[in-house]
């Protein structure tokens, strides 16, 4: 599109006779300027859509060049654009801050709700009163039992632990102290075999040998 546009300007161009000299132009303009029908409807072809006094006035201030002219009404629309852009995308801005102010708002006010004690539960008498404070007490006495319980439960266990390994110490003690009494028979034993051979070497009629026929 942009190219078939520029194609047509240039045509357009190269069939206007070339324009008089500086002086002969300041010679013949009058102080009151308005454009050229003939300029006006060639912009009329480029910006069908623009109102005739946008291109008159367009053409007013660029001195009736077709080119300058042009060239404005483009930087005119471009900035239409970006102005009606940048306007639609500040409200839709402008309504998501307001759609997350509102949720902030009412998650903090869930929040407060949540916290604020239900006034309805509360105790209407003197009597509700010493009920809830004795429930509370209770509670107390029932955590502390609970407590108690457990620490009995572990002292217990550690007592328990300490018995057994008692128990087992004493046995290790008994049976230590047998086996220093058999060590002990077994020494007097081995004294009084050591007695007996030596009674009995005395007492032989061949000192020092056996007889041949019995060893």
């Amino acid at each position: 599109m942009s190219a078939a546009v520029c194609g047509s300007k240039r045509s357009f161009f190269e069939e206007l006779p070339p324009s008089p000299p500086l002086s002969k132009k300041l010679r013949y303009s009058s102080p009151i300027r308005f454009a050229p029908p003939s300029l006006i409807d060639h912009l009329r072809t480029f910006f069908p859509h623009m109102d005739d006094q946008v291109l008159e006035r367009a053409l007013q201030e660029c001195g009736n060049d077709l080119d300058a002219a042009i060239k404005r009404l483009n930087e005119l629309c471009l900035g239409t654009t970006h102005g009606n852009t940048g306007t639609a995308e500040e409200p839709q801005l402008e309504v998501n801050a307001d759609t997350d102010k509102l949720e902030d708002d009412g998650l903090s006010s869930a929040s407060a709700s949540d916290n604020l004690p239900a006034v309805d539960n509360l105790p209407k008498d003197g009597a509700e009163w010493e009920n809830l404070l004795l429930k509370e007490q209770i509670q107390v006495l029932i955590k502390e039992r609970n407590s108690f319980k457990n620490a009995f439960r572990i002292q217990h266990e550690r007592f328990s632990d300490y018995d057994e390994k008692n128990q087992e110490l004493q046995h290790l003690k008994q049976l230590v102290s047998q086996y220093q009494e058999q060590i002990r028979t077994l020494e007097v034993n081995n004294y009084a075999l050591a007695m007996h051979l030596k009674q009995a070497q005395q007492s032989n009629p061949f000192p020092g040998h056996f007889p041949p026929d019995v060893f």
